[in-house]
């Protein structure tokens, strides 16, 4: 932790024998001294005043006259620039959904603790802290105009990255997830969040697209040459969804890649309610007819939900990460991530968690009935030559944490 001196500390709550816990916890910790307020009111006119400012605030929620949740939006209209952790008896649901509120606000959370606060509890959570970065703010992510962004798409400045996907009972590379960077011939390497919303908005989507499924299906067709069979998917909106040859043209990319329709994922995402069905599910039953593989992608999230499932004939669900990453310390995010798996078994679909970014994310994972994995822990996308590379690493790494049982042979 950084110089635990350093660090200055309000501390709010409208207990008076909490404030003694607390400080008499900080003292114990090395920590110096933390200025205590029993009031919002108290706490915002010393931080208001000159010369005074908190590092980090150690904040109740539940108190009269002023709540927690009121006096974080007067923080911010004093351009509060420390951190947060929040010290309440509210139950797990009320903190985590405070916690996403503060971040809202852009003001860092370190964590929140249930009281009674352990010293354990408090010093964990005190050694995240560091101090605010004194450099340069960081400027806005450039926006590019729909004119730039076409002619990208027809200079062929899009190239294709691909994620791997992992079964997560043996470790095995089943499959890729392709994801479109724009190499913008000035700028860099530009990713998907600063043009993707500009192709929706501007009828490029459909061919945006196009080409990224037509270079995926083609490398895919170059890897089964080579001896390499994954599945390959590909992201689809529901904007690519209202041209009635989108089927067509999927399987005539795939026939001409010689890449068969089994090995292909059509990851579907609805960003926006569709107003005519018609046309999108005939093209995704056609599809599925063809025997393309469908995948409701971020499902429990925007507008991917149960009805989704009713009506379209998926074979895979792919839980979102909100739902994966820290889902085995996070009661909420384990029900939510629980319920979609056993949806996912009774409708007798496949399973793909994506999140996983860290180790205990992949123990979890594997102590359930999840089907395939992927995330940073396991690899980030990557360019399609340096996936032969990665294969091999991967399977050293799985080599040392799947052992062959004596009369099975390892993996390749």
């Amino acid at each position: 932790m950084t110089e635990k001196t350093a660090i200055r500390i309000l501390a709010l709550d409208d207990e008076p024998l909490m404030l003694k816990l607390l400080s008499h916890m900080l003292a114990g910790l090395g920590v110096a001294p933390a200025i205590t307020c029993d009031t919002g009111r108290a706490a915002l006119e010393w931080i208001g005043s000159p010369g005074n400012h908190a590092d980090l605030v150690l904040l109740d929620l539940n108190m009269p006259e002023m709540d927690g949740v009121e006096f974080v939006r007067h923080l911010v209209e004093l351009r509060y620039a420390g951190s947060l952790i929040l010290v309440s008896g509210e139950d797990e649901r009320m903190l985590q959904t405070a916690v996403k509120l503060v971040q809202a606000h852009k003001i860092q959370v370190l964590g929140h603790l249930h009281k009674p606060v352990t010293p354990e509890g408090l010093k964990a959570l005190l050694e995240k802290w560091s101090p605010p970065s004194r450099g340069k703010p960081q400027a806005a992510k450039k926006i590019y105009g729909a004119d730039e962004l076409r002619a990208a798409i027809e200079n062929d400045e899009l190239i294709n990255y691909y994620q791997p996907k992992v079964e997560v009972s043996t470790g095995r590379v089943v499959g890729v997830e392709t994801l479109v960077r724009w190499q913008h011939p000035g700028d860099g390497m530009v990713f998907p969040a600063q043009f993707i919303g500009v192709a929706e908005a501007h009828g490029l989507i459909d061919d945006l697209t196009r080409v990224v499924l037509s270079g995926a299906l083609a490398q895919t067709g170059r890897w089964l040459e080579m001896g390499l069979a994954l599945r390959v998917a590909i992201n689809v909106s529901m904007d690519n969804l209202a041209s009635l040859d989108f089927a067509d043209y999927v399987a005539g990319q795939a026939a001409g890649a010689g890449v068969p329709p089994q090995q292909v994922v059509l990851e579907v995402t609805e960003s926006q309610l569709m107003r005519d069905q018609r046309a999108p599910l005939e093209i995704l039953t056609r599809l599925r007819l063809k025997r393309f593989r469908l995948s409701i992608d971020d499902f429990g999230t925007g507008h991917s939900s149960l009805a989704q499932l009713r009506d379209i004939p998926f074979d895979e669900l792919k839980i979102d990460q909100s739902f994966v990453h820290g889902a085995w310390d996070n009661g909420t995010a384990r029900a939510m991530f629980d319920a979609s798996l056993g949806l996912a078994k009774q409708l007798d679909m496949e399973i793909v968690a994506e999140g996983i970014e860290d180790q205990a994310d992949w123990d979890f994972l594997r102590k359930t009935e999840c089907d395939i994995a992927q995330g940073y822990f396991i690899a980030k996308p990557m360019h399609a030559g340096d996936l032969l590379d990665w294969i091999a690493r991967w399977h050293k790494r799985m080599r040392e944490e799947f052992p062959a049982e004596p009369d099975e042979p390892a993996q390749p």
